[in-house]
């Protein structure tokens, strides 16, 4: 028969649960909307849309805030976009500043971007490594002091 099981093949539990991740497909982007609010520590290893207000930190693959996107904490990614406000330290190897971010905090990075309009009060450095922007640092690179508005 074409579609008969054996007798042995009929003891055994249909699961489906412990399957695991496909490889080399990217996770869904996430998306948090202007309507949530999260007290807590986020992670995730792919890309988030962030509308909504985080209070904690955020690690994640990438980043992209929205204008009404609201993060007070560290945020740790490969790459972030802020077009809404951040209190708090930035860690990436990308950084791009949109002319309505406002940033209160250091950005540690490998390449950072800034429009015209973006506020930004608190430091920044330029780290010569990948992993020292992402990672946290036990010694504090040299940081310069930035306290102008760029228009």
């Amino acid at each position: 028969m074409m579609f008969s099981k054996s007798k042995d093949d009929m003891k055994k539990p249909a699961t489906n649960f412990g399957a695991a991740p496909r490889a080399n497909v990217a996770p869904t982007p996430s998306i948090i909307g202007s309507d949530v609010q999260i007290d807590g520590d986020i992670k995730t290893v792919g890309e988030l849309q962030l509308d909504g207000s985080v209070s904690g930190d955020l690690s994640c693959g990438s980043l992209v805030m929205g204008e009404t996107g609201v993060v007070k904490g560290t945020i740790s990614a490969d790459s972030v976009t802020v077009r809404g406000a951040v209190q708090g330290e930035i860690r990436a190897r990308s950084v791009r500043l949109e002319k309505s971010a406002c940033v209160e905090g250091n950005v540690f990075h490998e390449s950072l971007s800034v429009e015209a309009g973006a506020k930004l009060t608190g430091h920044f450095a330029h780290t010569s490594s990948a992993a020292d922007a992402v990672q946290p640092v036990v010694e504090k690179p040299k940081l310069v002091e930035s306290k102008a508005v760029a228009e």
